[in-house]
């Protein structure tokens, strides 16, 4: 059937089984995807998104079920196919691409058997698929494809991964590709060179596309329209331009909301939050499923299912007050006083010259080279920069979990020991981390009164009510409800998880805090609760951040200040509205161009030949030379540039004259 949709999902019902009661998670689904098109799913985390691919698959849980409607890929009924069937089917006719990548691939078996397996499925035979394996990786522009089929997934970087993993789901030339959270643990430069390399391939191969993803500006920039699901109901669907710029749902202007846009900083407000948490799996919800998290509701919102409103040719809402949805009240007040940072009096924290080098296999690595900078109280500086930059090693270094090579560190004027362990108990109380990922950073058997009074009394020396009195404020201050003290991190959400991690930083109450992609796992509402919550402890205990993210717009709106590394070298330094606005550095003009926008336009984007450098094996001159579209010539190839100040307080390391920088920048490309 040439002419049926890629997708055809009509009332799809799923539920799963948990102790015997059937909990709905989708809720009478109906959708479709035309051939060759590109369709956005969105919606908080737990809404259904990936339990509507998993049924696609045919890869629901053992206790989850469809319990009615209809699934139809290419014009076959999924739900109809046999073992034997099914087997073939997810072989030839349909690909996914998971959220990540390093656990989608086997870690003991060589990338080019993972990749030559999927023609093996197909009954073609060893030699032929493995030479098939290798045009896989050439469709998906992998330098040297032979070398990567002889290693194993580990040695590869995380955009590589995910390449493998686009090549193994085109290589069968699906009628239909499941992205799910394809780009969530990339940076900004390789999120941008896949979501190039999928648009390329989708374009070539006319394959159609169901994208899942929380990045507003992720769907803005690859598909043509979305769907937005809350609670297992698709609430509003249409073009992807309707949609975002006219939104006819409470539920997408609040998410919408959420994100910061247009340049907008903490310094001009708090960013807006949806109130509540999505229903429990089970509940009986029979009127719109948003109503109780909705500022607009009214009683009929409560008992009466609302019907699929028209907008336009495609655009529709499932809302009874579809036409004033965008009144929705801000939940967040707009103003919030921020003590401006005092740059005349002495530094918080500062480094100089600080280096670090690691020994691998009989090589060097310099992941740290003569890095120098400064915080503030009340000052947030944000670090930005590709992975293997040197983020994560700046932060560990300042940390004490890493001794730096070389260099030295000062806290408020006194120097720092280079390890924990030399560091006296005020300074280890000075100076704390809030991790990337909740789940790992958190003991999964203690209790939340466990992790708080643990730290209380290794940070803060308290015990008994003093420390219960503590623990109540911590909880209180990142809006942890008590009711929460007795549970175990496997019982909170994400969100809730990482306000818990936030309480056990400033238990020492410090004076300091790295927060290391905090919110790159979250989504965008719970994000912006997140973020606000670190703006409103800065302005109430005059802490300092140091804020690392590959979200480029997440960084501009709570850092004053932006450092930009590459390979180990600060390659930038500046206020934040000037590094972002330029002139910049020639690679911070890349990162600016890779990061998707809901708006769109904006920059022209600058596509970085090749790869990170070795720091094993650093390039002569500037480091950036051999990916530099500005490059200059020799004097680029063989002097390393020094980092001066090309403006007040703007520090940039770089070879082309800024009067240069700032025509090159401001012309078309």
């Amino acid at each position: 059937m040439t002419d049926a949709p890629a997708l055809d999902i009509r009332d799809l019902d799923v539920a799963y089984s948990v102790r015997g009661k059937d909990r709905q998670v989708l809720r009478g689904v109906t959708l479709q995807v035309a051939r060759g098109e590109a369709y956005g799913l969105v919606g908080e985390s737990g809404c259904g998104k990936s339990t509507a691919a998993m049924a696609v698959m045919r890869y629901l849980p053992a206790n989850g079920r469809v319990r009615g409607g209809s699934i139809e890929v290419a014009g076959a009924n999924v739900m109809e196919l046999g073992r034997r069937d099914l087997r073939r089917w997810r072989a030839s006719d349909v690909g996914m691409v998971y959220q990540n990548p390093g656990t989608a691939l086997n870690p003991s078996i060589r990338v080019g058997r993972q990749v030559a397996e999927v023609f093996t499925v197909q009954g073609v035979g060893s030699g032929e698929a493995r030479e098939r394996a290798l045009e896989a990786l050439k469709l998906v522009q992998i330098a040297d494809p032979a070398s990567v089929l002889q290693r194993y997934p580990h040695q590869l970087s995380g955009g590589m991964q995910q390449r493998v993993i686009i090549a193994m789901a085109l290589a069968k030339d699906p009628a239909l590709l499941i992205l799910d959270e394809p780009t969530t643990g990339l940076d900004a430069t390789v999120e941008a060179e896949v979501l190039d390399l999928v648009a390329g391939l989708q374009s070539s191969l006319h394959t159609s596309v169901l994208f899942i993803s929380h990045n507003l500006g992720v769907i803005s920039k690859m598909c043509a329209r979305v769907g937005v699901l809350y609670a297992g109901r698709l609430v509003e669907e249409g073009p992807v331009e309707e949609v975002l710029h006219d939104p006819r749902h409470p539920y997408t202007v609040g998410l919408l909301r959420c994100v910061p846009r247009g340049g907008v900083r903490k310094d001009h407000g708090r960013l807006d939050t949806i109130p509540g948490f999505l229903p429990n799996l089970g509940d009986d919800l029979p009127g719109c499923v948003f109503a109780d998290r909705c500022a607009l509701a009214q009683d009929r919102c409560h008992t009466e299912p609302p019907t699929a409103h028209a907008i336009g040719e495609q655009h529709v809402s499932l809302c009874h007050f579809h036409e004033t949805a965008q009144t929705l009240p801000r939940l967040e007040a707009a103003d919030l006083e921020l003590t401006p940072v005092d740059r005349s009096a002495p530094p918080l924290l500062a480094f100089d010259e600080l280096g670090k080098v690691f020994r691998q296999h009989g090589n060097d690595i310099h992941a740290l080279v003569g890095v120098s900078a400064s915080v503030w109280p009340g000052e947030t500086l944000g670090l930005v920069g590709e992975s293997g930059s040197g983020k994560t090693t700046l932060a560990r270094t300042l940390l004490g979990i890493l001794e730096p090579t070389s260099g030295a560190m000062l806290l408020e004027g006194k120097k720092l020991g280079g390890r924990m362990t030399r560091r006296s108990r005020e300074e280890v109380r000075a100076l704390q981390i809030v991790f990337q990922n909740p789940d790992s950073a958190l003991n999964r058997r203690h209790t939340v009164r466990r992790i708080l009074r643990r730290s209380l009394r290794k940070l803060a020396r308290l015990s008994g009510k003093a420390a219960d009195a503590r623990m109540t404020e911590l909880m209180t201050s990142v809006r942890l409800s008590e009711r929460y003290v007795s549970a175990r991190p496997s019982q909170l959400s994400g969100g809730l998880k990482q306000r818990l991690a936030i309480a056990r930083s400033f238990a020492g109450e410090p004076r300091l805090v790295v927060c290391d992609e905090p919110t790159s796992a979250l989504d965008v509402s719970v994000q912006a609760a997140i973020l606000n919550l670190l703006v409103e402890l800065q302005a109430k205990e005059g802490v300092s951040y140091i804020f690392i993210s590959h979200d480029l717009g997440v960084v501009r709106y709570v850092s004053d200040r932006i450092a930009v590394l590459y390979l180990g070298r600060l390659m930038e330094l500046g206020p934040a509205e000037v590094v972002f606005d330029g002139p910049h550095h020639p690679y911070t003009e890349a990162l600016l161009s890779a990061v998707p926008t809901i708006d769109g336009g904006g920059r022209d984007r600058i596509r970085l030949e090749g790869d990170i450098p070795s720091a094993a094996k650093p390039p002569t001159g500037c480091v950036f030379h051999t990916r530099c579209p500005r490059r200059l010539g020799d004097v680029c190839d063989t002097t390393e540039p020094p980092l001066v100040e090309i403006a007040d307080g703007h520090l940039m390391r770089c070879h082309i004259p800024l009067d240069q920088l700032r025509t090159l920048q401001a012309s078309p490309r």
